[in-house]
């Protein structure tokens, strides 16, 4: 009888294969974008504009009253007035006068603590509605005011009525 031995080794050789080289490519998210660095008056502005909209804030669901500026009733140029007066900034009390003051801007450019202003009148010649921005995300503006039918709300400027009542953006800050 005749007996063969095979020694196989476990270690077998590896055959070797070169590739190209692999490349990842990772995009960033359109949702986070890079946090920009901000300067210190920056910074100062962007407390002001919250201290503002959180005074408005506390507004919310108040009756509508014509040229009220109290919680028992409140009309949107009042809600402004009393909300910039009560964090020390003097600004004139009825919506077509506060549109006077500021800096004029683009719908892209808005930013917290900027007012909208609208023409929402019959005849439409001058402006009679201001409202506060108090959010931008993305194409969206949301901003509080006070209507005539659910008091003080906020609304996005995407909404029909808004958008096509809209005349400008100041910013006043």
């Amino acid at each position: 009888m005749l007996t063969l031995f095979f020694l196989v080794g476990c270690g077998a050789k590896k055959k070797r294969t070169y590739s190209k080289t692999r490349t990842v490519t990772v995009e960033a998210s359109p949702e986070e974008p890079i946090p920009e660095k901000k300067s210190k008056k920056e910074l100062r502005k962007n407390a002001e504009a919250e201290r503002i909209i959180s005074t408005a804030m506390t507004f919310s669901g108040t009756r509508y009253k014509f040229g009220g500026t109290t919680r028992k009733g409140m009309d949107c140029s009042g809600l402004v007035f009393v909300s910039l007066k009560e964090n020390d900034i003097e600004f004139p009390r009825v919506s077509y006068q506060m549109a006077e003051r500021g800096k004029r801007i683009k719908v892209a450019q808005v930013e917290k603590g900027d007012l909208l202003f609208f023409k929402t009148g019959k005849s439409g010649k001058r402006i009679n509605h201001v409202g506060l921005v108090v959010d931008v995300k993305r194409n969206e503006i949301k901003f509080i005011h006070a209507t005539t039918s659910r008091g003080v709300i906020v609304s996005s400027l995407r909404e029909g009525y808004w958008n096509h009542a809209f005349v400008k953006a100041m910013r006043i800050l």
